[in-house]
């Protein structure tokens, strides 16, 4: 038998909607107290408690390693229609580990609740919210929500920095912790779950003589496409680029002879040239084929790097570098959010998105520590410079081989 389509199917949620609005909201929160807080407050800790940068940081590449190993089965869960308590319960969990966190002494416990709340990024960030909307939306209509869903995501640096310096300042770091615990369970959790749910996802009809195909069976048809691997290697490049040089990004501009000021003005920069980026590419070519924006776009990463080892130390060169490194960027997030019903396949998207993501967080999770200590080998940034320079060029050739190995996608459904 086949399943019926839904009556009176509901129309594709937009930039505006109550849904996206939701997830927007949860992605502010999320991205601030689980993604930018950790600098910080490590910060905090090492002058209260006396622990090192190596101590402190490594519960926080323990804790990345894990969101690699369970995005995955994350992904797969959200594409069987568990997207509510995935992302509902990530955060709820998430606070209760803020919680813990905040009543630390000893770092066995230390590395529990910072591990497992870096685990709780795979069931609480952009993927499984680009997974949730493509199962309510539909694979042809989840562009417009993921784009605006970066759009909200953009502004959570702005917000939760600020305020997490001012908590820090004013009632020290276990009381932050318990604030961001807060957040979580009570923002969080919340509209994750008054905002999705599964009864009104978009349900495609199963074809005549077709079944719907398992998230299982379509791995295993994706993984052994070329166009798979090649995205693998160019966005697992990317996100060890990116984690790599935004972690040493200040001590790297400082050593090349800019001033601090001229340092911390230029990089507060990138963070508005994100989402300037996005609502560019959403304004400017919203309809254009993902394979062409990103072919562009990954283009700019290793120019804009060997610009950076080129130029002069001075303020206008240094801040059109962040211009330009942030907009690539906050495009890019958009780009990776649409390679999966683009170039690869249409179904099951959180699975497969999930395993795109597996290696890319591994080497987001160590890129930092291996940067650290080539810097220690090579005794300048110069070295470090030269490897994002080559991990840059990696992800464009990655991406542009997949660009052009993708079929048209038409004729790949048919095969």
């Amino acid at each position: 038998m086949t399943a019926a389509a839904p009556a009176a199917p509901l129309p594709p949620p937009g930039g505006r909607s109550l849904f996206i609005t939701g997830l927007g909201v949860g992605q502010v929160c999320s991205w601030g107290t689980l993604y930018y807080s950790f600098p910080q407050i490590a910060q905090a800790m090492s002058v209260d408690l006396g622990w090192s940068k190596a101590e402190l940081y490594g519960a926080a590449t323990l804790g990345l390693a894990l969101a690699g190993l369970v995005a995955y089965p994350v992904g797969a869960a959200i594409d069987r229609g568990h997207g509510r308590a995935i992302m509902a319960g990530g955060s709820l969990l998430a606070g209760l580990l803020f919680l813990l966190w905040a009543q630390v002494d000893g770092k066995a416990l230390f590395y529990l609740a910072v591990a497992g709340i870096g685990a709780m990024q795979a069931a609480t960030l952009y993927d499984p919210a680009f997974a949730v909307i493509a199962r309510r939306a539909g694979p042809l209509h989840a562009r417009a929500g993921i784009t605006a869903l970066t759009l909200w995501g953009g502004f959570a640096s702005t917000v939760f920095i600020p305020l997490i310096q001012l908590l820090l300042d004013t009632v020290g770091w276990r009381h932050t912790l318990i604030v961001l615990g807060a957040i979580n369970i009570l923002v969080c959790a919340s509209v994750n779950v008054l905002t999705i749910d599964a009864s009104r996802d978009a349900v495609a009809p199963r074809s005549a003589g077709r079944a719907m195909t398992p998230g299982r069976s379509v791995i295993a048809g994706v993984i052994r496409q070329p166009v798979f691997w090649a995205l693998a290697i160019a966005f697992t490049a990317y996100a060890a680029m990116f984690s790599g040089f935004t972690f040493h990004a200040y001590p790297l501009l400082v050593e090349r002879g800019f001033d601090t000021a001229t340092v911390v003005s230029a990089l507060a920069l990138i963070g508005p040239a994100q989402v300037a980026g996005r609502i560019a590419v959403s304004v400017l070519a919203p309809r254009a084929p993902v394979r062409v924006v990103g072919s562009v776009i990954v283009a700019v990463f290793p120019l804009a790097f060997l610009a950076l080892e080129l130029m002069p130390p001075a303020f206008v060169f240094v801040a059109l570098f962040g211009l330009a490194f942030g907009s690539v960027n906050g495009i890019m997030t958009i780009v990776r959010g649409l390679v999966v019903p683009e170039l690869l396949t249409r179904r099951a998207y959180g699975a497969v998105n999930g395993a795109l993501a597996m290696p890319a967080t591994v080497s987001r999770a160590l890129a930092p520590a291996g940067m650290a200590a080539l810097w220690t080998a090579a005794g300048s940034y110069d070295a470090v410079l030269m490897a994002v320079i080559a991990v840059a060029l990696v992800m464009a050739v990655g991406f542009w081989a997949a660009a052009l190995m993708a079929k048209p996608f038409e004729e790949a459904v048919e095969e």
